[in-house]
């Protein structure tokens, strides 16, 4: 699997009929098509779509989608939901943070606080895309060993282009002036319920 492949399988994720966990069911059955490699790809183009993420300027914009608390994993999980929203909006996004204020996943959640959101299907983030690969590979080869086969192939297969989990995000936080359009959208400290 190629980039072109990945952006072609998250644009049509995004457009597909169904909740999250039908649309999960979907790209994994994709992935189980086979062969076992196209999963670790699959997996290389994720983690390195959302290395490119990490980023203060879109850390800065999720902390106010997401009413100022985003931790660690909340951002990862974050840049996994921003990539599920297609190529497009993406690139768009890395661009420039305030450009999600029209995407309408991010609409959506304006003026209502993360308390009302449906976890399920409006949070901005969702970590169980980052197994899907995983799954299918298991499915696929019936290694069934909590993943290692899979991760041992997915770093093979990264070799020394493997992003370091540790580094500190490329970029300075952004200034809040530099999201006015989020920043109308999701006021700071907003008694948002």
């Amino acid at each position: 699997m190629d980039e072109k492949a990945f952006w072609a399988l998250m644009g049509e994720l995004r457009h597909r009929p169904g909740s999250r966990d039908e649309r999960l069911d979907w790209l994994r059955g994709e992935l189980a098509r086979g062969p076992a490699e196209e999963c670790v790809a699959f997996q290389v183009e994720l983690g390195a779509a959302c290395h490119r993420a990490y980023r203060a300027d879109l850390w800065s914009a999720a902390q106010r989608i997401l009413s100022g608390w985003c931790t660690d994993d909340g951002f990862h999980y974050f840049r996994l939901w921003l990539v599920t929203l297609g190529r497009e909006v993406f690139e768009e996004a890395l661009a420039s943070p305030d450009s999600l204020a029209v995407v309408p996943e991010v609409l959506r959640l304006a003026g209502r606080g993360p308390a009302s959101w449906s976890e399920e299907e409006e949070w901005p983030e969702w970590e169980l895309l980052d197994y899907v690969a995983a799954d299918a590979y298991e499915e696929l080869t019936g290694v069934a060993d909590e993943g290692d086969a899979f991760y041992d192939a997915l770093d093979a297969a990264e070799g020394d282009d493997a992003p370091d989990p540790e580094a500190p995000p490329r970029e300075e936080p952004l200034d809040e002036d530099a999201i006015p359009e989020l920043a109308a959208l999701f006021p700071a400290r907003a008694d948002l319920g």
